[in-house]
């Protein structure tokens, strides 16, 4: 697992403009508008730097950091939430978090090695890439390095194979299957339509944009 390092710093500034335009001179100006969820905060309104922010963004959601509000106090966060679009962050909730209270947060999942089912014909095949742990925020893993290298052809790897550092604790359900390895037929053996089940719906309602 890779674990927390030395905390980073994120410079807030308060504001009040919560408008659409607004909001859309701020990013022009390579802010990004933000909220701060926590104890007495009621939803605090702040932007930050996006080049900034977009350093911290990187370390993962389970990575705790100190956000320095100008004119108020330093408090240690999370990212509770972020919304981007092509690229570029639109906006981020961050949520306070006391050091001494354990949290949970879903972590994701670094697979390592390539699984010895895929070298003899099979598929691999990855059904969660996060993992729901439970800690101290600063025992909170950035990643979960999980080694797939010993899955063969029919192998099943489940959220209770993974193993946790000390001071973690698995939130996402035992039984819950991570990754598999499928036979080569199985996973090319598609379910065809019937030529009447294959014949499309042309008064389906649009996906609206």
């Amino acid at each position: 697992m890779k674990s927390n390092g030395k905390m980073a710093q994120l410079t807030a500034t308060p504001r009040t403009e919560k408008k659409g335009a607004a909001l859309r001179l701020l990013r022009q100006g390579g802010r990004v508008p933000a909220v701060v969820y926590g104890p007495g905060l009621e939803g605090a309104s702040i932007h930050v730097d996006e080049k900034e922010m977009l350093k911290v963004a990187r370390t993962g959601r389970s990575e705790m950091f100190n956000l320095n509000v100008e004119g108020g106090k330093t408090l240690p966060v999370l990212i509770k939430d972020q919304q981007e679009r092509n690229g570029r962050l639109l906006h981020v909730d961050f949520l306070q978090i006391s050091k001494n209270k354990p949290i949970s947060v879903s972590v994701s999942i670094d697979f390592q090695g390539t699984a010895a089912g895929s070298k003899a014909g099979g598929v691999f095949q990855t059904q969660e890439t996060q993992l729901e742990v439970e800690g101290l925020p600063a025992d909170l893993p950035t990643s979960i390095e999980v080694d797939v290298s010993g899955l063969d052809i029919g192998d099943r790897l489940t959220a209770a194979d993974i193993k946790l550092d000390k001071g973690l604790t698995l939130v996402t359900s035992p039984e819950s299957i991570i990754a598999s390895v499928m036979p080569p037929q199985a996973a090319e053996e598609e379910p065809t339509a019937s030529a009447e089940e294959a014949e499309p719906a042309t008064e389906e309602k649009a996906t609206e944009e």
